[in-house]
């Protein structure tokens, strides 16, 4: 019997299910419905999102120092943040920086209910135009540059270089676009039928990618490695991948 929540570790997550309906074409936006369902959305529409977590929270262990902070740009509802907590040096400062205030709306509940007692800031930010990034021993972005317009792109990654610690990562995930047509077109046909398996439908699938035409803009593997480059990174490595979807780490 079809239902419209799912329940797991005894948490009650609201089920995706924005794009289940035809009808006029719809925009991606990060507006109070999409906060909504924005954990169950990731979890069926990110590959083995529970483990990129995982891998970006002990990473991250090995790079926070106490009097730093650590900053998750695009917090969205602050999973990220929550799973860092138990692997962090209770003196490293947590910034959560999102645009979006319903994401911060749910992240502030997430982060009380989880009684997180390090302290912790939880900004509204444009990084198009704000420079947020300071005294940070490490930074993530997941699933966030992708949506920056690419005009921004060095700029934002600039920025963010400046405001880094000597000897800190930065851990970026990514969907990406390959270079070569055919195996493209391949990946995204994996994509797909993962979706499928997580029980996403044919129309769910088609209306979700054309509301993040233009809006989601994935580079190629070596064009976000020559934009961490430029930006004056000086290794840069991949610790994640699943066909279109990339973890990199990249020192300063």
């Amino acid at each position: 019997m079809a239902t419209n929540r799912i329940i797991k570790d005894n948490k009650v997550k609201q089920k995706d299910q924005l794009f289940d309906r035809s009808g006029p074409e719809m925009d991606f936006k990060f507006d109070e419905a999409t906060a909504t369902v924005f954990d169950d959305m990731v979890s069926r529409s990110v590959p083995f999102y529970d483990e990129i977590q995982r891998m970006a929270c002990e990473i991250a262990a090995d790079f926070a120092t106490e009097d730093s902070n650590l900053f998750d740009l695009g917090c969205s509802t602050g999973t990220t943040l929550v799973e860092l907590d138990k692997y962090i040096n209770p003196g490293t400062r947590f910034v959560g920086i999102d645009n979006s205030a319903e994401m911060l709306k749910k992240a502030r509940l997430k982060l009380q209910d989880t009684g997180i007692t390090r302290p912790y800031d939880l900004i509204q930010a444009d990084l198009h135009h704000d420079k947020v990034v300071d005294n940070a021993s490490v930074v993530i972005m997941i699933l966030m540059l992708q949506f920056m317009r690419p005009l921004y792109r060095e700029r934002v990654v600039k920025n963010i270089y400046e405001g880094m610690r000597p000897n800190s990562c930065i851990i970026l995930v990514e969907k990406l676009t390959a270079s070569d047509g055919l195996i493209n077109r391949l990946f995204i046909k994996y994509y797909y039928e993962m979706k499928r398996r997580n029980g996403y439908s044919e129309l769910e699938i088609a209306q979700k990618r054309e509301a993040l035409e233009n809006v989601l803009i994935p580079y190629q593997w070596e064009e976000n490695r020559d934009l961490l480059k430029w930006a004056g990174f000086r290794h840069i490595e991949i610790f994640f991948r699943w066909y279109n979807f990339c973890g990199i780490i990249a020192l300063k």
